[in-house]
């Protein structure tokens, strides 16, 4: 086994460390000083987040919730570590059709289904349940929740959160760091930056960035 290190300590890193059965996993860093020499899931809090840069240990970034689905990408750029180092954590359950791919970084939780030549790019969270059908692209730091279900040639640009239980029809583009809300059902494209929710899902809001 190989030993790994999970960025951040909320319930995704406790649900990727449980996830990660292929890896010897050594612990948790996050940068909240109260956690430090604390334990999360049996697992230590070993220290803030730029330590991983010097653990002999591969790193899987392990953050970001509805509220904040851009702290993956800051993370991962402020580390700036070679793609080397980044692991791939895929739950022993999750079924990976021909033709398929999953990159650096990314984690599949339990029951994730990919079909036939799918396509998720580096560090992209797929939480329990989510069926990838086939010809779905799935962009860089991407969040698809738990249950969701695309239809084929789907896409995801980069940054898109997809909440828990939403639909999106074949061939519809999910565009850049836009939020699906959970249980929507979207049948037509979602332009970048934008909130949808609702069935069928319709625009609420423009995203932005949280400046904190």
């Amino acid at each position: 086994m190989k030993d790994l290190v999970i960025v951040g300590a909320g319930g995704f890193a406790r649900e990727t460390a449980a996830a990660a059965t292929g890896w010897r996993v050594l612990g948790f860093a996050d940068d909240d000083p109260a956690l430090i020499g604390t334990q999360r899931s049996g697992l230590p809090i070993l220290g803030p987040v730029d330590g991983v840069r010097d653990m002999d240990a591969a790193v899987v970034v392990c953050v970001g919730n509805p509220r904040d689905y851009h702290a993956r990408r800051r993370i991962v750029e402020r580390l700036g570590l070679p793609v080397e180092r980044y692991a791939t954590v895929v739950h022993p359950s999750v079924s990976i059709g021909a033709g398929s791919s999953v990159g650096a970084g990314s984690v599949l939780l339990a029951g994730t289904v990919l079909t036939a030549d799918v396509t998720v790019g580096p560090h992209v969270a797929v939480m329990p349940q989510a069926v990838l059908t086939h010809d779905d692209l799935i962009s860089p730091y991407a969040t698809i929740a738990s249950g969701v279900r695309l239809g084929g040639a789907a896409v995801l640009s980069e940054g898109a959160y997809v909440g828990a239980g939403a639909l999106v029809r074949e061939g519809v583009t999910v565009g850049a760091w836009s939020l699906v809300g959970m249980g929507s059902v979207v049948l037509r494209d979602v332009p970048a930056h934008q909130v949808w929710a609702g069935n069928p899902a319709r625009f609420l809001r423009d995203s932005k960035e949280p400046t904190t």
